[in-house]
């Protein structure tokens, strides 16, 4: 009788374990971009980060298994501006040279409705970490399409000290946005 059991209690593990499914580790695509925008008295300007690695693990049905680990190399902003661009690489700003990377990690969810969503991440930058909400999009299927974007406040990450934390020039607000390319890793 017991032994009748255990095969019993085996067959409902491995049916249960075959139906279940972890969510999705999604391979980020070439196109994808992490981009910002702020603006210098009054005249808006943009930039991106030309190297960033994320982990992008999301299922819209499995929402507490989904996870984001945004690894950004802050050297890599460009705004087409060299003068600019220098200015943001060094210490005043996003100091690359002593905390060459920020990170932005994500393990809560919440659902918008229809294909929109919220991740609840921190951001850590200058050696501050913050809460940071990223409000994305998500388009599904095979090859799914994640736009986001957050409103960060620069001055909680001290990016913009001294002269540049007047917000009369440089206001404290940056609008970070992404677009990431996905696709399903390939079956074994």
């Amino acid at each position: 009788m017991s032994r009748r059991w255990a095969v019993a209690a085996l067959v409902v593990a491995m049916a249960a374990s075959a139906g279940a499914r972890a969510a999705t580790r999604w391979n980020v695509l070439p196109g994808s971009s992490l981009g910002f925008s702020a603006t210098y008295e009054e005249e808006a300007f943009e930039g991106r980060f030309a190297r960033f690695t994320p982990v992008i693990v999301f299922d819209p049905k499995r929402l507490s298994e989904s996870r984001f680990d945004v690894a950004i190399e802050l050297a890599s902003a460009d705004t087409r501006n060299l003068e600019r661009d220098e200015m943001l690489h060094g210490e005043g700003f996003f100091n690359s040279g002593r905390t060459p990377t920020a990170r932005y990690r994500a393990s809560r969810f919440r659902a918008l409705g229809g294909d929109r969503f919220v991740a609840e991440g921190q951001l850590s930058l200058n050696g501050i970490t913050r809460p940071v909400a990223l409000a994305f999009s998500w388009s599904g299927g095979q090859r799914p399409v994640l736009l986001g974007s957050a409103n960060l406040r620069r001055l909680e990450f001290a990016v913009g000290t001294g002269e540049w934390a007047d917000t009369a020039l440089l206001p404290d607000t940056v609008r970070v946005r992404t677009r990431l390319l996905l696709a399903a890793p390939a079956a074994n």
